[in-house]
């Protein structure tokens, strides 16, 4: 089918554009004029230019396409929460009237598991409330997400929303890069204890969830977890991640709520600079790494036929090796993903 992309150039939409393009689909992405596309060109997917808050670009872009994968958002939690709201909430809307104007007969919206909230003592299920906890990107996913839920009621938007964890895996710049920096620097903390699960999952099986969305026709009007059925805690993943690229694991323990104090001062003093540490720990990780959060997939699992297809060692491990063979030389190539475009932001 005919698919359009939008927020397409990153981690999960070109993994999600190479597995359209190899079943046989054709592939659009909208992305922003600025944008550096070469990739996405090199591997058969047509690029528009465009923005998700001007509500004129989108029409072009999604004009004879039969699906859209909604992907594009702002998740730089010391923006401010205008500019989340503009991207986020606004710019779902625009994405979804476009939809429905253009007459597209599915559209996947990607909330985030953040919508739930954190540290809820139990696994989250599509049926509880959203109750998203202080921080601009998880407040305006659970706006945009409450949007989409409406348009599907009042407008019949022939959408499906899919709620997934962290995802993580080649070209992993936001998470993985960053915790092995932190590492092979020697400054990588546990927040808290350490054995609070983490919602990562890596991220062909995100792209799994959201072929199988865009395939049943069941799914319309839904919304599904996305994640792991194997999640690992702090302590072990941040172990398995070491191992694979030749690092020690992080010994010391930085109390929760002191980490939220340093947190919130990094995301504070780059608010005022607009100069992000690379190593630094910002707020939205403290909330990530420091508490418990699980999700359950049998809804995904009996109404979509949703198996993870790889655990999270695996997906560590051929996660190092993109990781080692992009920043530190050839010699680690056994990997199966291309790794060509991806590089490290500077600290």
């Amino acid at each position: 089918m005919e698919i359009l992309i939008t927020g397409g150039n990153g981690i999960l939409g070109r993994h999600l554009a190479s597995a359209m393009r190899h079943r046989g689909d054709a592939v659009r992405v909208l992305a922003l004029p600025a944008d550096d596309t070469r990739w996405l060109e090199s591997h058969g997917v047509t690029i528009y230019r465009g923005d998700v808050r001007q509500f004129g670009t989108l029409g072009p872009a999604m004009r004879g396409a039969r699906a859209v994968v909604h992907l594009a958002c702002l998740r730089d939690g010391w923006r401010p929460f205008s500019e989340h709201l503009a991207i986020n909430v606004t710019g779902t809307e625009n994405v979804c009237r476009a939809a429905l104007r253009e007459k597209v007969q599915r559209l996947v919206h990607v909330s985030s598991w953040m919508v739930y909230g954190i540290g809820l003592g139990e696994a989250a299920r599509e049926d509880f409330l959203l109750h998203p906890f202080k921080d601009p990107y998880a407040i305006s996913k659970a706006l945009a997400d409450k949007a989409v839920q409406r348009m599907i009621a009042e407008d019949s938007l022939p959408a499906t929303i899919i709620r997934p964890a962290e995802y993580f895996g080649p070209g992993d710049l936001r998470h993985f890069a960053r915790i092995a920096c932190r590492m092979q620097a020697g400054r990588a903390v546990i927040i808290g204890t350490g054995d609070n699960a983490l919602p990562f999952v890596y991220v062909t099986d995100v792209v799994l969830g959201t072929l199988l969305c865009l395939d049943h026709e069941s799914a319309v009007g839904q919304a599904f977890n996305i994640t792991t059925n194997q999640p690992m805690t702090q302590a072990r993943l941040f172990d398995a991640i070491a191992r694979e690229i030749g690092a020690s694991p992080p010994r010391i323990h930085l109390p929760y709520a002191l980490a939220c104090a340093v947190g919130s001062t990094h995301d504070r003093i780059t608010a005022v600079t607009g100069v992000r540490r690379h190593m630094a720990i910002t707020r939205q990780e403290v909330n990530l790494y420091g508490t418990d959060n699980r999700q359950r997939i049998d809804k995904a699992a009996r109404q979509l036929g949703y198996r993870p297809q790889v655990d999270l060692r695996t997906g560590t491990r051929y996660t190092a090796a993109w990781y080692l063979d992009t920043f530190h030389g050839p010699s680690y190539s056994q990997t199966p993903h291309d790794r060509s475009a991806f590089t490290l932001p500077q600290a």
